[in-house]
């Protein structure tokens, strides 16, 4: 798999929809996290991040313009424990009710499949990072349709266990623009986890095509005591 610059990937992509990125930071200190939404949609450029308990969720920017909440209003991240889940919709509600019942995260997801949206069928991607006593691994998902069929679902999981310094990992829910959205192909994209947080969140921002862009989470948790540090950028401010 070739090692990619995160800031490169992004910047050639005016349309990676939802991505996740997970890894750990060059002085392999924190354990690192990045969510971000775009939209095309009135409706789905109609959204903020706003901080809720220890994770956040999305909102409508401006409620009068919100016309269908079922795919675009959830909690993107919520912690458990010592564990960080990280999604692109309303499953990191499944997860998170899933794992407190000790299931495993991709027992958890079984119950699950990629977004009724047709014809995109836009694929559930998740993350979930285990932080404790010094010791770090994460996870990664995505459920999508079968090559655009919705009467299969394909469910792939990715599991990272002490994670190199300096690297991570990158998936995201579509290839590009087009209609229908072409679903992300492949495993999640081996990628470089540079700077500090406001380093890495300012990198990915200005890396996000300008016109699609909506919001975007950063989190550096520190793998020996598991405080952490969270950033937001909303372009609706």
């Amino acid at each position: 798999m070739e090692f990619m610059n995160l800031a490169t990937e992004l910047s050639a992509n005016s349309y990676p929809g939802r991505g996740i990125v997970i890894g750990r930071t060059a002085d392999g200190k924190y354990a690192v996290t990045a969510y971000f939404i775009m939209g095309r949609s009135v409706n789905s450029r109609n959204r903020v991040f706003v901080v809720d308990g220890k994770g956040i969720r999305t909102q409508a920017y401006d409620p009068s313009k919100l016309s269908d909440p079922s795919l675009i209003i959830y909690a993107p991240v919520r912690v458990l424990g010592n564990k960080t889940i990280v999604t692109n919709g309303d499953q990191t509600d499944t997860i998170y009710e899933g794992m407190d019942k000790q299931l495993t995260f991709e027992q958890s997801l079984r119950t699950r499949e990629f977004e009724p949206d047709g014809p995109n069928y836009t694929p559930r991607i998740s993350g979930i990072m285990h932080v404790e006593n010094g010791t770090y691994n994460y996870a990664m998902s995505i459920l999508k349709s079968n090559n655009g069929n919705p009467d299969a679902c394909n469910r792939y999981t990715f599991a990272y266990t002490n994670p190199v310094a300096g690297e991570g990992h990158f998936i995201h829910t579509y290839m590009g623009d087009g209609n229908p959205l072409p679903s992300f192909e492949g495993e999640p994209k081996w990628v470089k986890i540079e700077g500090n947080i406001d380093e890495f969140t300012d990198m990915i921002w200005k890396n996000l095509n300008e016109d699609n862009k909506v919001s975007l989470f950063t989190r550096f948790i520190d793998i020996e005591t598991g405080e952490f540090t969270s950033r937001i950028i909303n372009k609706n401010s």
